[in-house]
């Protein structure tokens, strides 16, 4: 038992001495934002102060909890130092969901204002930023709060469940998870709605409305249609959602605006479908996928055994 303590005592200190030398880090790199553009841009006034809000977001309520993080760190406090932490983990999230409109908002301001977008090349060429941009620090916020959840983790791992400091550093770890998941959340529903425009620029004209709130892009790729009547098979491309199944097929690679866009053929809803594997279709490697909708029934094939097996699991899940 007591070689037990000794070496989880050993990991915590080693995780400890960790987390404080990347605070460190952390902090100087926020300093290089908070004091060589938020504050200088307040006083300058070059940018509005509603602007100023819109791309830093609460970067420098962040930078406070982080420093007084340090302090604790610093004396050893633990415990009640990622305690008080935690109250201000709400401010990850609320950054997560600025981020998106903060890089909007910074693109603009580069494009109209002439002022910032000399202020903002000047701030860079200084030696502390050691050819590091603004765009590379506005995001460390996110990505240190992944490391947060490793370091207590591994805290967590090593204290004894009888001390005092487990149920404090046990609380840390749940109130970080959850903020985790909701940053995950902000994150996947940010680059899923980017997929969705993407498909939906891909698609010639307006027809197919492919941006609805509540849908989920799954996957994309070539499948061959078999005919019902022997004709021969079409490659066509397909794009598979939460809700609905699009078949699509190349524009002609002349045509002077769609040359390189899809053409939408059919938008079969997910509803009512029914997905069976069908075997003994082919002789070579691949499968054949049978897609039963109300009024129509579609054959699918891939030459490619994988590949047929990860469609036939997504639009399983799909339906589902």
């Amino acid at each position: 038992v007591e070689e037990q303590r000794a070496r989880w005592g050993r990991k915590r200190s080693r995780t400890a001495k960790e987390l404080l030398e990347t605070e460190h880090k952390y902090l100087e790199q926020l300093d290089l934002v908070v004091t060589f553009f938020v504050t200088i841009l307040k006083a300058k006034g070059t940018l509005k102060p509603a602007v100023l809000e819109t791309i830093f977001g609460p970067l420098e309520s962040i930078y406070s909890a982080s420093h007084v993080l340090s302090l604790h760190l610093e004396r050893g406090n633990l415990g009640p130092g990622l305690e008080n932490f935690c109250q201000n983990l709400e401010l990850y999230g609320h950054y997560a969901e600025n981020l998106e409109q903060a890089n909007k908002t910074l693109k603009e301001q580069l494009r109209k204002n002439k002022a910032f977008r000399r202020f903002k090349k000047l701030q860079e060429t200084r030696p502390q930023f050691q050819g590091r941009k603004l765009e590379d620090l506005l995001p460390l916020p996110l990505q240190r709060l992944h490391q947060y959840k490793h370091f207590l983790r591994d805290l967590l791992e090593n204290t004894s469940p009888d001390s005092a400091e487990y149920q404090k550093l046990a609380k840390a770890v749940k109130s970080l998870s959850e903020v985790s998941r909701w940053v995950q959340d902000i994150i996947r529903k940010r680059e899923n709605s980017l997929q969705l425009l993407r498909v939906q620029k891909l698609l010639k004209g307006q027809k197919t409305q492919v941006l609805t709130p509540g849908r989920w892009y799954i996957r994309e790729g070539w499948l061959l249609v078999v005919p019902s009547k022997g004709e021969e098979l079409k490659r066509r491309m397909f794009f598979l959602f939460s809700d609905i199944f699009i078949a699509t097929k190349p524009c002609h690679p002349l045509h002077l605006l769609n040359s390189n866009k899809l053409a939408c053929q059919a938008v079969y809803p997910l509803q009512q479908c029914i997905v069976d594997k069908v075997f003994g279709h082919t002789q070579s490697q691949g499968g054949l996928l049978s897609l039963s909708f109300p009024h129509k029934t579609l054959l699918l094939m891939s030459s490619d055994q994988e590949d047929i097996n990860d469609w036939y699991r997504s639009l399983t899940a799909a339906v589902r």
